[in-house]
C-alpha cells in the first residue's frame, strides 16, 4: 500500500495563483498531496500552472478565473467551486497588490482596490469556508501579509495598513481556532522576487537597494511549513525578523521617518 501524504483527500484553494508566491504555495500543497484550486484573473496562466502541478504531483488541479477585487468576487468564486463539485479544506489568501507613492494625488480606485482585494476578499473567502473547517476539525487558513504589517508606511500608506489588518485578523482567528484542529498562520514576507515590485513600483525606492530579495519558493516553503505547524506568524528571513522585532522598541516618530526614507524614490 502506497504511503499517504498529508494532504490526501483534502483540497486547498490558493488565490493569486498565477505567479510568484501564489504559484509556489500551490506547489507546496500539491507536493504534499493536496488537490488544489487555483484562482486569479488570468485563465491562461492558471491553466499552465494547473497542468504542471497535476502532472508532476498526481493531484487534481482546477484553475478558476476570478476577479476577487470586485465586490462579491469571493462569493462568485465559491459558487463556481461548488458548481464544479469541489469542496475546500484550506484557504490560502495570497491575492493582493500594493501601490507605491504619496496618498495625495493618488488614484482613488487603486487605493480602494487594495482594501477590496487585500482585506475584504480575504475576509469574504475565510468567512465562507470557516464554519465547515471548524465542523470538520481540519484544514485551515494561510493568509499572506507582509513585513509592512508591523508599522505604518508613509508613501505606501494604504498597503501597509491593509497588511496590518491581515496580521491582526489572522492572529485573532488563530486564537479562536485553538484546540479545534483548524490551523491558522500569517505569512509575512519581506522583499521577494515576484511581479509585486513591478506592479507596486517599489523597485524604484530606496527599500529596493537594502539587500537581495528572497526567492518566492523559499518564502512559500517557510509559509507552508509554518501553517502545517500551526505557527501563528511566520516572518521570512533573519533580517526581516530582526527589523520587524526592532520596530517595537523604537519611538513611533522615528519609525515613521525611517519608513518614509525607505519608501522614497531613489
Amino acid at each position: 500500500m502506497a504511503p499517504t501524504r498529508k494532504g490526501d483527500g483534502q483540497t486547498a484553494l490558493v488565490t493569486g495563483a498565477s505567479a510568484g508566491i501564489g504559484v509556489d504555495l500551490a506547489e507546496c500543497f500539491a507536493n504534499d498531496g493536496y488537490d488544489v484550486i487555483l484562482a486569479a484573473r488570468t485563465e491562461s496562466a492558471l491553466r499552465a500552472v494547473a497542468d504542471r502541478l497535476a502532472s508532476t504531483y498526481a493531484i487534481r488541479a482546477t484553475p478558476i478565473a476570478a476577479d476577487l477585487g470586485v465586490v462579491g468576487g469571493g462569493q462568485r468564486l465559491a459558487d463556481a467551486i461548488t458548481q464544479a463539485g469541489l469542496s475546500v479544506d484550506v484557504v490560502v489568501n495570497n491575492a493582493g497588490y500594493g501601490v507605491a507613492g504619496a496618498f495625495n494625488g493618488s488614484d482613488a480606485a487603486g487605493q480602494l482596490g487594495m482594501i477590496d482585494l487585500n482585506d475584504r476578499a480575504l475576509v469574504e473567502l475565510t468567512h465562507i469556508y470557516w464554519p465547515a473547517m471548524l465542523a470538520n476539525k481540519r484544514g485551515g487558513v494561510l493568509n499572506v501579509a507582509s513585513t509592512a504589517a508591523f508599522q505604518p508606511g508613509p508613501l505606501m500608506a494604504v498597503y501597509y495598513a491593509s497588511k496590518a489588518f491581515v496580521l491582526s485578523f489572522s492572529e485573532a482567528l488563530w486564537e479562536e481556532a485553538r484546540d479545534t484542529g483548524v490551523k491558522v498562520s500569517c505569512l509575512c514576507p519581506g522583499p521577494t522576487v515576484s511581479k509585486f515590485r513591478e506592479r507596486a513600483g517599489t523597485g524604484k525606492t530606496r527599500l529596493s537597494r537594502t539587500g537581495a530579495p528572497m526567492s518566492s519558493m523559499s518564502v512559500a516553503r517557510m509559509g507552508y511549513d509554518a501553517w502545517q505547524g500551526n505557527k501563528r506568524v511566520e516572518i521570512t528571513g533573519p533580517r526581516n525578523h530582526f527589523t520587524a522585532s526592532l520596530v517595537r522598541f523604537l519611538p513611533r516618530t522615528l519609525v515613521l521617518r525611517l519608513v518614509r526614507n525607505l519608501q522614497s524614490p531613489i
